[in-house]
C-alpha cells in the first residue's frame, strides 16, 4: 500500500514538471491570437495564396516593368548607357612551343658503306655554311666506281672510231652506266668532272653540307664505319622557327592562314616578335578538344631556341557590329536578359541574344536596336532588389513583354 503511495506521489511530480516546461520549450502556444496571426502572415504554406503589401521595389504589374526610385537607383550605383554599333575585335592567347622549321632541316647520310677518314666539323652547334666540308670518307665500293668509270672512259675512246657500230655503242653504254651508277651514290658531276680531267682515282670522298645551318645532332667520330641510310648529321637553319601552339574549338571560326601573332617569352616579355599563322593542322585531339596550329618568324640572333615555350596572342579583327558592355547582360540559365531603361526610375526586362565575347563587349544578335538605352552596371543587384529571378523564368507569359526568338 505504502509503495503505490509513492509511486502516485511520482507520477504526479512528473506530469508537474512537464506542464510547467511546455509553455517555456514551444512559446508559441503561449502568443495571443493576433501574434499568432502575425507570425502565421509571415509563413509560406503550400497551397496557400497570400496578400502582401507591395512596395517600389517590387515589381509592377504594368506591361511587365519594375519601378524602383530613382534615389534608390543611384545609390546601389546603376549606370546607363546606349546600344551602338562599334569596331569590335578579338583576342585569342595560347601557349606555344618553338619548333625547327621542317623546310629548313637537313639529314647528312650516305648511300654506300665506308669509314670516316678526317672530320672537319666534330661539335654540337657548330654554325656550318652551305657547301662546307664535314668530313672525308673512304668506300671500296666507291673506289672501285671510280676505276670502272675510267676503264668505260678509255674504252670509249679507243673503241668509238670502231667500224662496227655495236662495238661503238656498247662502250658508249658502260661508261653512261658507270656514270649514273656515281649520280645515285650522290657524287657530283663536278668530281666526275675532275676525275675525267686527271684521270685519277680519290681513296677519299668530301661530303659537304647541304644547308648552311647549325649542327644539332651528330652520330660520328674519326674512324666510324657507316652503312647506307645512317643519319650522319642533323643540320638545322634556325634564322627562321616555327611556334606549334593549340586552339580550343569553339576559336577556330576566327583564324585563318596569313594571321599576324604576337609573340613574347615569359623571361623577356618586353620584347614582342612578330608572327604569322602558317598553317591550321587537320585534326582535333579529341581530349583537349584544341587544333594544332603552326606560326611562322624569323628569329634574329637565334634568341628562340627549339623546345621553348612562349606567349601567343591573336588579334582578329571582326568588323563593326551591334555590341553592348557585358556587364549589362544577366545570364539566367539559357537565357540572357538586359534592362530597358525607361526613364522615371522605371527597367524593362528584355531578353535577347549575344554572340561574339570580346573583352567588354558582347554582339548583340537579336532582342535590341541601336539607339536604345540599357542598364550597363549593377544589374544583379536591380535583379536582387526587384525579385526577379521567378519573372525571368516566366517572361514568356507576361502581357506586353518583349521577347526575341
Amino acid at each position: 500500500m505504502s509503495r503505490r503511495r509513492h509511486i502516485g506521489k511520482g507520477s504526479l511530480l512528473i506530469l508537474t514538471i512537464v506542464g510547467l516546461a511546455w509553455p517555456i520549450s514551444h512559446p508559441a502556444m503561449l502568443l495571443p491570437a493576433e501574434s499568432k496571426q502575425d507570425e502565421m502572415a509571415g509563413m509560406d504554406m503550400p497551397g496557400m495564396e497570400q496578400s502582401r503589401t507591395p512596395d517600389a521595389s517590387r515589381l509592377t504589374p504594368e506591361a511587365g516593368t519594375i519601378t524602383i526610385p530613382p534615389e534608390r537607383l543611384q545609390t546601389i550605383g546603376v549606370k546607363y548607357g546606349q546600344v551602338t554599333r562599334r569596331p569590335l575585335e578579338k583576342t585569342i592567347r595560347t601557349v606555344g612551343r618553338v619548333a625547327v622549321d621542317e623546310r629548313r632541316l637537313a639529314k647528312v647520310t650516305i648511300k654506300f658503306h665506308g669509314w670516316i677518314e678526317e672530320l672537319f666539323v666534330s661539335a654540337l652547334g657548330d654554325h656550318v655554311k652551305k657547301g662546307q666540308r664535314l668530313f672525308t670518307i673512304y668506300s671500296p665500293d666507291l673506289v672501285a666506281t671510280q676505276e670502272e668509270y675510267l676503264l668505260a672512259l678509255q674504252s670509249r675512246k679507243q673503241l668509238g672510231e670502231s667500224e662496227f657500230p655495236e662495238v661503238a655503242g656498247s662502250s658508249q653504254e658502260l661508261l653512261e652506266a658507270t656514270r649514273h651508277r656515281l649520280h645515285l651514290w650522290d657524287i657530283s658531276e663536278e668530281h666526275i668532272r675532275d676525275l675525267e680531267r686527271t684521270k685519277q682515282v680519290r681513296k677519299t670522298l668530301p661530303i659537304h653540307s647541304p644547308i648552311a645551318g647549325t649542327v644539332i645532332r651528330k652520330e660520328v667520330v674519326q674512324g666510324t664505319h657507316v652503312e647506307p641510310g645512317q643519319e650522319l648529321y642533323t643540320i638545322v637553319d634556325l634564322s627562321r622557327i616555327w611556334i606549334l601552339a593549340d586552339i580550343y574549338e569553339y576559336e577556330l571560326s576566327f583564324v585563318k592562314a596569313g594571321q599576324k601573332a604576337a609573340v613574347t617569352l615569359s623571361y623577356d616579355p618586353s620584347t614582342v616578335l612578330t608572327g604569322q599563322l602558317g598553317f591550321i593542322y587537320p585534326t582535333l585531339d579529341p581530349k583537349t578538344r584544341t587544333a594544332k596550329v603552326r606560326f611562322e618568324l624569323a628569329n634574329p640572333k637565334e634568341k628562340l631556341k627549339p623546345d621553348m615555350y612562349a606567349n601567343v596572342e591573336l588579334r582578329v579583327n571582326l568588323g563593326t557590329r551591334l555590341a553592348i558592355p557585358q556587364e549589362a547582360v544577366i545570364e539566367s540559365g539559357q537565357k540572357q536578359v538586359v534592362f530597358l531603361h525607361l526613364g522615371g526610375g522605371k527597367l524593362e526586362p528584355r531578353l535577347i541574344k549575344t554572340g561574339v565575347k570580346t573583352g567588354e563587349w558582347s554582339e548583340v544578335l537579336t532582342g535590341l536596336n541601336e539607339g536604345e538605352h540599357i542598364v550597363t552596371s549593377a544589374n544583379f543587384l536591380i535583379d536582387s532588389e526587384s525579385r526577379l529571378k521567378s519573372v525571368i523564368e516566366g517572361m514568356g507569359g507576361m502581357p506586353g513583354m518583349k521577347m526575341s526568338e
